[in-house]
């Protein structure tokens, strides 16, 4: 469990990192970019997450409310019940990896339900906690060596991302990616015992499920 907590603790550094490199192109865009804490246009439909982000999104929703967990596990059930229409044998803990992945990776675009997490004025109850790709939403992901990671653009920006000066757009995202892939290595090997299991989810599923009472050496 210390190591599973030291890789946990090393997630979250790599996330402040990705925060500290959105926060200073928005300083240097200033009003010509939309994105801020509170703007919830993207926060639509379902996304895969990986189930290192939804350890970090779990505990941070524990430390809600009652009240406002309940609130917001009534908003998951309905994507429950659709999810099982789709696959009846999707159960506890709602791991998407052993479902045909052309399917769970390409849920429909059109889908506007918002993400289960938002309160009434459209902030995030765990922002805090989110994911890494609800971190690197709305600009490019530009590596220092001009690769582009194909990050998605918002359509709601006045400016355009693409001006922002080169040192401030990119980074090391290669570098970055390479991290959370070693990280979830990690903690899928104390977890289940070996390395390399590639675990995802979908974020009203992840508030569903009782990982407590999952053993997790038989995803191996």
């Amino acid at each position: 469990m210390q190591k599973i907590i030291s890789t946990l603790q090393g997630y979250r550094r790599l996330l402040a990192e990705v925060d500290t490199w959105f926060a200073s192109c928005l300083q240097a865009g200033g009003s010509s970019l939309t994105c801020h804490g509170g703007c919830s246009a993207c926060c639509r439909a379902l996304f895969d997450i990986s189930l290192l982000d939804a350890w970090l999104l779990k505990e941070a929703f524990a430390g809600l409310p009652p009240g406002v967990q309940a609130q917001v596990l009534k908003r998951c059930q309905p994507r429950l019940v659709e999810l099982l229409g789709r696959w009846p044998e999707l159960n506890n803990p709602y791991l998407l990896n052993a479902l045909p992945e052309e399917e769970w990776l390409s849920m429909p675009e059109e889908d506007q339900t918002p993400c289960p997490l938002l309160d009434e004025s459209g902030y995030c109850l765990v922002y805090a906690a989110r994911p890494l790709t609800c971190r690197l939403h709305g600009l490019p992901n530009i590596d220092v060596s001009g690769e582009d990671f194909e990050g998605t653009v918002c359509t709601l920006h006045a400016g355009n991302p693409w001006d922002l000066p080169e040192q401030v757009l990119r980074w090391r995202f290669r570098e970055a990616f390479t991290r959370e892939i070693d990280l979830f290595r990690e903690f899928t090997r104390e977890l289940t015992g070996e390395e390399g299991v590639f675990l995802d989810t979908f974020i009203p599923l992840a508030l569903l499920a009782d990982y407590s009472v999952v053993d997790w050496r038989k995803f191996t």
